[in-house]
């Protein structure tokens, strides 16, 4: 009863704050699909205008908001994202432009050649070199700053896979010396990754959060920023579970990425430590991927992001089946998930 009563008040509350801004109930609520997260989104449609409502928890309205510190610092350091209109912390209410419907993902699959979806991708990559160079070189505060994928926060993010994917969800069962093989690879892996030098990282930079209004490339879901590697958004947008990029253009675009890097002379990169990093982090985001995949459905029932564990975890084989140095971690991922009978049936 209690639940419900929050609800209604919740609701009244909701009403409240589009009438103050808008001056009138006269408006239109349509809720909008979310992803993943717990934020509910709607569309709110007034007269001749429209706008967005993420409707959250409650906040404190100070620089210590991830949302709107990063959002600040993003659009202080040019990079686009959406305004925010008007905002209630203690219903946890953010009233933002709208920025429509047409994001990097329905672009790729409205769009009739890779060749085609390129140009795209490249704006995207020009919008995450503004993310890795001004907005992480400057001294401006922002959360972002206080966090990072330091080992344990990457080999927490594989412990994640390990519990929802591999033991949760296939229900796979590991000898003593198998979990120090895992273990051991997987110390491996983030230790390199905590080595490399830090810049904001978005954290979940893939398709389905860039979008495009009016030839603009604009920025969402930003809340999580933190210090890390620059291969890890690479890998977010070219790996991209929701798309299916050809290695070729997967290829064209992380060149791209490293010739403007180097053009603009903001980054130093060594060509060989680049690539091989960007492998080592395509294994670590992936295995964070269909972790987060598999636990929406053991936590939750959601089934709508299992049809992407085959193909995401196909990719990660293939790339550890060209490292020589995590052969052991290929034979038993090779070993362990392709013989899985709940693998198989995906």
């Amino acid at each position: 009863m209690n639940a419900i009563r929050e609800e209604i008040v919740r609701k009244e509350s909701f009403y409240r704050f589009l009438c103050n801004y808008f001056g009138s109930s006269n408006f239109e609520v349509f809720a909008l699909a979310g992803d993943a997260s717990t934020r509910k989104y709607f569309r709110i449609v007034y007269q001749n205008t429209s706008a967005v409502l993420m409707a959250w928890e409650a906040f404190e309205d100070n620089d210590e908001y991830p949302f709107l510190s990063v959002l600040r610092h993003f659009h202080n350091c040019g990079i686009h994202v959406p305004q925010v209109l008007a905002k209630k912390p203690d219903e946890g209410f953010i009233l933002l432009e709208d920025l429509g419907d047409l994001t990097l993902e329905r672009r790729f699959w409205e769009t009739s050649s890779q060749k085609d979806i390129l140009p795209y991708y490249k704006l995207a990559l020009d919008e995450l070199i503004k993310i890795h160079t001004k907005a992480s070189d400057t001294s401006a505060p922002c959360t972002a700053f206080q966090i990072a994928f330091d080992a344990d926060k990457l080999l927490w993010e594989l412990h994640y896979a390990k519990k929802h994917y591999f033991q949760d969800f296939l229900g796979v069962k590991l000898s003593p010396q198998e979990e120090e093989t895992l273990e051991s690879a997987f110390q491996q892996i983030c230790q390199h990754l905590s080595r490399q030098e830090r810049v904001i990282c978005h954290r979940d930079y893939h398709s389905r959060n860039v979008m495009f209004k009016l030839g603009k490339v604009f920025v969402i879901d930003f809340q999580d920023a933190r210090m890390g590697p620059i291969h890890y958004d690479l890998v977010s947008l070219l790996k991209d579970s929701y798309v299916n990029l050809s290695d070729e253009s997967q290829e064209i675009l992380l060149q791209y990425y490293f010739d403007q890097m180097m053009t603009r002379k903001q980054k130093d990169l060594n060509n060989e430590d680049f690539f091989s990093t960007y492998e080592l982090q395509c294994i670590q985001r992936q295995l964070k991927a269909c972790g987060s995949f598999a636990s929406f459905y053991n936590t939750r029932e959601d089934l709508r992001y299992l049809k992407y564990l085959k193909p995401t975890t196909k990719a990660i084989l293939n790339t550890l089946s060209g490292r020589e140095d995590l052969r052991e971690l290929y034979q038993l991922l090779n070993e362990k998930i392709l013989n899985n009978e709940k693998y198989q049936e995906l």
